[in-house]
């Protein structure tokens, strides 16, 4: 199935919906937003990132802000890196090796993600940069191996290898994402410690969500006389 352009999703959406089905949904559904030092310093990142322009270091082509697509899989974005290894003639397997206009030889792809934090238990980050990796994979002909992940607390690079079980998983994240975009499903809330962090916490109230617990139900028990803390 090859999809529109109409039809195209964020591959940012991918990440927020990894993380957090709920913070996805108040974010690409409702468009809530709400900013605390974490996403402020992390949009600093990337106004940084995306600023620079293209580069060559000996062996190693440097493009920043690089526009994705993928018909195939129906997703749109864009990278924050993606480095071109100069590799020679034997040393790559093949279908692992482009061209590039105005270059010459043989180039590999490297999708580099940066992130403002350090990593994370949930691999929604390894989803985002998987779907890079196949938005490449479309665009370029070729297939990548691999990406990496820098994140700005720890300063340091992660190697991820694009294997076939971390493409299942984006594969999955990707049909769940058309799903509640398309309305098929609805996501819920759920408190984690994760929440304590999040810009939109005052929004989502997440601990309204313990035990399945719906916010009319939540705002009754408030008001009843004979619930423990109620208000009257």
């Amino acid at each position: 199935m090859r999809y529109s352009e109409e039809d195209l999703l964020p591959i940012s959406a991918l990440q927020h919906l990894v993380f957090c089905e709920r913070q996805w949904a108040l974010i690409h559904l409702e468009g809530s937003w709400a900013e605390n030092r974490l996403t402020a310093a992390g949009r600093v990142m990337h106004e940084r990132v995306h600023s620079g322009e293209a580069e060559t270091r000996r062996e190693v082509r440097v493009t920043r802000g690089l526009a994705l697509r993928s018909l195939t899989w129906g997703l749109i974005g864009k990278a924050d890196v993606v480095e071109f290894h100069r590799v020679e003639e034997g040393e790559f397997q093949p279908g692992e090796a482009a061209r590039l206009p105005r270059h010459a030889g043989w180039w590999i792809p490297v999708p580099v993600e940066y992130k403002v934090g350090k990593p994370k238990l949930e691999r929604c980050d390894e989803v985002q940069l998987c779907a890079q990796a196949l938005c490449l994979e479309e665009m370029l002909g070729v297939k990548v191996p691999r990406g990496e992940l820098y994140y700005g607390k720890t300063c340091q690079r992660h190697e991820v290898l694009i294997s076939e079980d971390l493409r299942r998983e984006t594969a999955e994240a990707i049909a769940r994402l058309r799903d509640l975009t398309e309305g098929k499903k609805q996501p819920r809330g759920r408190f984690d410690q994760k929440c304590e962090a999040c810009s939109l916490r005052d929004l989502c109230q997440p601990r309204l969500a313990v035990r399945g617990r719906s916010v009319a139900s939540y705002v009754e028990a408030l008001f009843d006389p004979r619930q423990e803390g109620g208000t009257a």
